[in-house]
């Protein structure tokens, strides 16, 4: 009896006032206001919509992002600074060319020209992108009032569908009032609000009902939230339901809604941002998209004095230090998992994301990707004291060289900062949680050389009817084996807007990982392609400031066909073995086979090239490929000579000696890389293994320092001058052994 009076207090103490499943009249508002509110609206007379809508604009200037008193002036800048008008036209003439003010919220409707609308279109309908663009298409119409009505018909149609019940529920796929796009729709309307706060067309009235109509959305959200949910949907929304609280908080309901919402965001912050400081989808869109859920959130606090967990500033300053640690050296970021601004584009664009980073955190690291003004959206939530901190901005070059992310499982080979300079970055990491944005990429890898992306992987959109290709291994830098891909039992989600994910996604595990003076190097492996019984591993080795070496091995106890797929715009050269693209410039990237294949077939999706090299009745077999970006004609391999000369490394040309007919060899000065070799002979000194593998090694007068490039442990027995010395060592270990 106790524990039910207890959790009946605890309901009551949790229950909220503010109704979810309709929008109060204006003339209900008040009795929704904290008692402290009521007394100072009372101090200017009798509480009516007059006095009412007056307060709340003056509550705007004081906690919003800006004052929007300054409307005008910042409109003009705005302006002036983006010029997208015709943009902003574009985008609002499709939007109210496709829906009445007073349009439907439950498929199935048509648009006005009598097509369907499909559940993509709802969806965006839903978050109310475009009918932002509308309120800027009202300043670029000399303020026409129609577009103010416009925005208000459709606030109270989809207010009415919620009375009747007459709109998509979140159970059916589509909710319009799910987290995400209840969230984005408060973010929009929000912003609505402010630009039209001050024009007489937007009553006082309207002004009310637009509150009231965001007060509901945050009742609903709060009601919806009561737990977490891993992903950016339900952090969207409580970013939204955040905002509110701190906007509205002359509300009795608006602790509840902060306390919920902060302790959902201060979960996603704990649980869905790695301790590496990648967020966990390892996608750099949605690691950006949430940068912009704490940012709102986090600016709003400031703003109104407001305290947050310190932890809050320490992950978003990891936010914005990793895009640092993964861009390529022309400031730009590779193409990892759903990344959808741009469908088809080879890199990610950072800028804006890092100009805000500076404008928050104004560090010199931050100020070298920032631009000279932040992206057109952000200008809205930002005030003139941060804007101005651009004109003196600070910037210094990262200092970050090759590194990992040990929880997100990305692996970064980069020479330097110069806009030549070579990178890789490697994919080797699966979410555990929530893969649904990971693409058959496992082991894929991606790299820049000469400020051109050599190995690119590419931007997809969920509309696209490519959208599942261009997410499989097809179109990625991987190895593949007869027909299998990465990817398998890919399903579309239940709202049927394009979206889809591979339930079935091979799992990966990091053997070594090493980076040092003289190479970085990987070894991983995955599971996928086990199913038709073959094992699968990947070694990659960057030779510092040369080229890459990537080795796929494969070993099973039947005959298959193996496979290499690079995207880009290459040709055969010759012979299979070689493949060349070269760029505009006359750089290149040459991608050279030091073991026999059959084919170097080209193919094309969307624009898109892709080799595909392969090697047929094999058991065991491994590619041993060499990735060697070049600056002109007379740089790259020559394809006329058997063993060409690469950056200085003499190809097969070593004083060591092995009795395997299948060693390979590089070698320069007192440096060689050893592959599929058991032993190696000079003057008297003798290396052997236990089994066949690759290493590195340096010989230095009187001392050798050996280094296993291959993913099995091995036992090394070194004589000189008739004396054995015998260690054991591991994949990515160094062993150091002085000689008499």
């Amino acid at each position: 009896m106790l524990s039910l009076l207890f959790l009946g207090i605890y309901l009551q103490m949790n229950a909220q006032k503010f109704p979810s499943h309709r929008v109060p009249t204006n003339d209900e508002l008040p009795q929704f206001l904290k008692k402290e509110s009521i007394r100072e609206l009372k101090k200017q007379g009798e509480i009516n919509s007059s006095n009412l809508a007056a307060y709340f604009r003056k509550k705007f200037t004081e906690r919003y992002f800006y004052d929007f008193r300054n409307n005008e002036s910042r409109f003009g800048d705005y302006d002036s600074l983006y010029q997208l008008a015709s943009y902003h036209r574009e985008r609002a003439m499709d939007h109210m060319g496709k829906y009445a003010d007073s349009t439907p919220w439950k498929l199935p409707f048509n648009y006005l020209n009598g097509k369907a609308v499909n559940a993509y279109a709802l969806r965006h309908l839903a978050r109310q992108h475009k009918m932002l663009d509308v309120s800027f298409h009202f300043f670029y119409e000399q303020k026409d009032p129609a577009y103010i009505r416009y925005f208000e018909g459709q606030q109270k149609s989809l207010n009415q569908a919620l009375l009747n019940g007459q709109y998509e529920k979140i159970e059916d796929g589509n909710g319009v009032y799910e987290a995400f796009r209840s969230g984005y729709r408060i973010l929009n309307w929000l912003q609505i609000h402010a630009l039209f706060l001050g024009q007489e067309e937007y009553s006082d009235q309207d002004q009310l009902q637009t509150l009231s109509t965001l007060l509901q959305h945050a009742a609903h959200l709060y009601e919806r939230n009561d737990r977490f949910h891993p992903g950016n949907h339900q952090t969207r929304g409580m970013s939204a339901l955040a905002m509110i609280a701190i906007l509205l908080r002359d509300f009795e309901d608006a602790e509840l809604w902060y306390k919920r919402a902060m302790k959902r965001l201060g979960e996603h912050l704990e649980r869905e941002i790695n301790p590496d400081g990648f967020q966990f989808e390892r996608s750099v869109h949605y690691h950006m998209s949430d940068i912009n859920n704490y940012f709102y959130v986090y600016r709003l606090a400031q703003i109104n004095e407001i305290k947050v967990d310190p932890a809050w500033e320490n992950k978003l300053q990891m936010l914005f230090t990793t895009l640092c640690k993964i861009a390529y050296p022309d400031k730009s970021a590779p193409v990892l998992q759903d990344d959808t601004d741009e469908p088809w584009a080879e890199s990610n664009d950072i800028e804006g994301a890092m100009t805000l980073g500076y404008l928050l955190f104004q560090k010199a690291e931050y100020g070298y990707f920032a631009g000279d003004k932040v992206d057109a959206k952000m200008y809205w939530f930002l005030n003139k004291d941060l804007l101005d901190l651009l004109k003196n901005k600070k910037q210094v070059p990262p200092k970050y060289a090759s590194l990992y992310f040990p929880d997100t499982h990305y692996y970064i080979m980069r020479e330097g900062w110069n806009m030549g300079d070579k990178m890789m970055i490697i994919s080797a990491g699966l979410d555990s949680i929530k893969p649904d944005h990971q693409h058959g990429d496992m082991l894929g890898i991606q790299a820049m050389a000469n400020g051109k992306v050599i190995l690119p992987n590419y931007q997809v959109r969920y509309s696209l009817k490519d959208y599942e290709v261009f997410k499989n291994s097809l179109v990625k830098n991987v190895a593949l084996v007869d027909d299998e891909l990465l990817g398998r039992k890919w399903t579309s989600n239940k709202g049927g807007s394009g979206f889809g994910k591979f339930k079935d996604l091979p799992k990966p595990r990091t053997i070594a990982w090493k980076s040092n003076s003289s190479f970085d190097l990987f070894v991983g492996s995955h599971d996928g392609f086990q199913r038709i019984g073959v094992d699968y591993e990947r070694q990659v080795i960057f030779v510092k400031n040369s080229f890459w070496i990537v080795k796929d091995n494969f070993n099973s106890d039947q005959p298959h066909t193996y496979k290499q797929v690079f995207q880009g715009h290459y040709t055969p050269q010759k012979r299979p073995e070689l493949i060349r693209s070269v760029f505009a410039d006359g750089s290149g990237c040459d991608i050279l086979q030091l073991n026999p294949i059959d084919s170097s077939r080209i193919e094309g999706t969307q624009g898109k090239h892709r080799a595909i090299l392969s090697r047929t009745g094999e058991k065991n077999f491994s590619f041993i490929t060499v990735i060697f970006p070049f600056k002109g004609y007379q740089n790259r391999i020559n394809e006329e000579l058997d063993s060409p000369v690469l950056n200085a490394w003499q190809l097969n040309n070593t004083d060591w000696k092995s009795k395997e007919s299948q060693a390979i060899s590089f070698s320069k000065s007192s440096e060689s890389y050893f592959f599929n070799m058991s032993s190696i002979v000079k003057e008297g000194l003798e290396i052997g293994f236990s089994s066949t593998v690759d290493l590195h090694l340096d010989h230095m007068e009187n001392i050798i320092m050996l280094t296993l490039l291959s993913s099995e442990p091995t036992e090394v027995l070194i004589k000189h001058k008739g004396k054995p010395m015998r260690k054991s060592i591991n994949a990515g270990e160094t062993l150091l052994f002085q000689l008499e």
